[in-house]
């Protein structure tokens, strides 16, 4: 039930893209580029202070 329903999800969000990209027409890319570079910001930044966090919980304290 689980891959039926990550399906319909993937499915959804590929309709949702293509009205998008027919809405938008050539602005589609910038757009798509935006939207891309600020979550991969946002993740990069996320996983870096998740390493640093777990990097100084290591450490001895003293």
């Amino acid at each position: 039930m689980k891959a039926v329903a990550q399906f319909v999800f993937w499915f959804v969000v590929a309709l949702i893209a293509l009205f998008l990209a027919i809405v938008l027409g050539e602005r589609g890319a910038w757009y798509l580029a935006w939207v891309l570079g600020t979550v991969m910001i946002i993740l990069i930044a996320v996983a870096g202070t998740v390493m640093l966090d777990v990097r100084y919980e290591d450490e001895p304290r003293e």
